[in-house]
């Protein structure tokens, strides 16, 4: 039998959160610097602005981590409808912008808000609440893995016309991750998985840029100075970096070389000024945030929890793994920030609340009556040593 608790939550997952988060306030005071300066005319600009959006998401932590996590089942809907409105104000004309290419953010006057991020965590908290209601009906085809679909692809579909394949594979993963943890058959897994990766070929397929960018993964040399720029100046970056980098503040390629430094490019930076054991280290720090994620996933106290939370760190762990392969070269260049340490004020509050739900539910675990039969196996070794060892003394006297 297993009892649920409250005591302490993770410390350790929380040091973890706000190591990554200080770390990436430390790499985009270096890697933003030349850009700060050259657009905005202060060296400090980007590294100021992350500040704030930190402090914010601090906030949002905060809230997060006090709220019992079972009030999220109440917001569920009400924030994915909102996150679909904002999804769709993306393109609305004087609500939304455009940035290198992509329609991706909202003006609101005071801050851009990136709807795609919030649209990540909306979709975990109305899957859990959605699926740890279903029972049996986890396994039905028409009354589950249907209505699945639907959700995930009107949002990716919103999401791929901004466009943000990146996004778009993420959102797919998060599903998909949750629908198998929730109980799903392994054969309608198979079916969204492969019915997804169709839908990659096809979006690939009918976006020449895309292909090229395909083209580039499987032939780097291939148009250096065009498509394959970016992931020639990123493997410069790393490889210039060797054991121990070149030292902080001393990158060449943020000069203008390296496309976005301090955005989807900042573990390349990472590399080059720090090195390889540093950038090691950024790597194990995320499977270690993983591996205490998905603990307190496994101790959650009921399934709506357990589900949150394997939403959340398939997320981070996942868009993390999409960065880092993409600067290294070992998969197909995608617009994916590094979570907590790329520039990014949506992304990192929308972050830190998440990490707060999580950190709340990480105070209620399930403590199994195993556990108490072992305590009191113990203290009943113990005893009959005590009455040994007095029965000894007896018999020598």
């Amino acid at each position: 039998m297993a009892v649920a608790t409250k005591h302490r939550p993770d410390y350790t997952f929380f040091i973890l959160v706000a190591g990554l988060a200080l770390f990436g306030l430390l790499m985009i005071l270096s890697a933003g610097q030349v850009q700060s300066f050259q657009l905005k005319g202060n060296g400090y600009y980007y590294f100021l602005q992350q500040i704030e959006a930190l402090g914010i998401g601090l906030i949002g932590f905060y809230i997060a981590q006090r709220i019992n996590y079972r009030w999220w089942k109440k917001a569920a809907v009400p924030l994915l409808v909102a996150s679909l409105i904002l999804l769709l104000l993306v393109f609305v004309p004087g609500i939304g912008f455009s940035y290198g290419g992509a329609t991706r953010w909202i003006n609101t006057g005071l801050f851009p808000l990136q709807a795609s991020e919030i649209a990540k965590l909306a979709l975990v908290i109305y899957l859990a609440t959605w699926l740890s209601s279903k029972g049996s009906a986890i396994r039905s085809f028409q009354k589950t893995v249907l209505p699945f679909v639907g959700v995930i692809a009107a949002m990716g579909l919103l999401v791929m016309l901004e466009p943000d394949m990146g996004t778009t594979s993420i959102l797919l993963m998060i599903g998909i991750v949750m629908f198998y943890t929730a109980g799903a058959a392994v054969r309608h897994i198979g079916i969204l998985l492969g019915s997804a990766l169709g839908a990659m070929a096809l979006l690939v397929a009918v976006a020449p840029y895309r292909i090229n960018r395909l083209l580039t993964f499987l032939d780097p040399t291939k148009d250096t100075l065009g498509t394959g720029y970016h992931v020639q100046q990123a493997l410069v970056a790393i490889g210039s970096g060797g054991a121990f980098g070149l030292g902080f503040n001393n990158s060449i390629q943020k000069h203008f070389f390296l496309p976005e430094p301090m955005n989807d490019s900042i573990f390349a930076i990472i590399a080059e000024e720090l090195g390889f054991f540093v950038a090691g280290a950024v790597i194990f720090a995320f499977g270690y945030l993983a591996v205490r994620g998905f603990r307190i996933a496994r101790f959650a106290p009921d399934d709506f929890s357990r589900l949150l939370v394997t939403g959340i760190i398939t997320w981070v762990v996942w868009q993390a793994m999409v960065n880092v392969a993409a600067m290294l070269s070992l998969v197909p260049l995608t617009g994916v920030t590094l979570p907590f340490i790329s520039y990014g004020g949506s992304s990192l509050v929308v972050l830190m609340t998440a990490m707060g739900i999580v950190y709340n539910i990480s105070k209620y675990t399930v403590k199994h009556r195993e556990e108490g039969s072992h305590a009191s196996s113990g203290r009943r070794r113990r005893e009959r040593r005590t009455r040994r060892t007095r029965a000894g003394s007896f018999s020598r006297a």
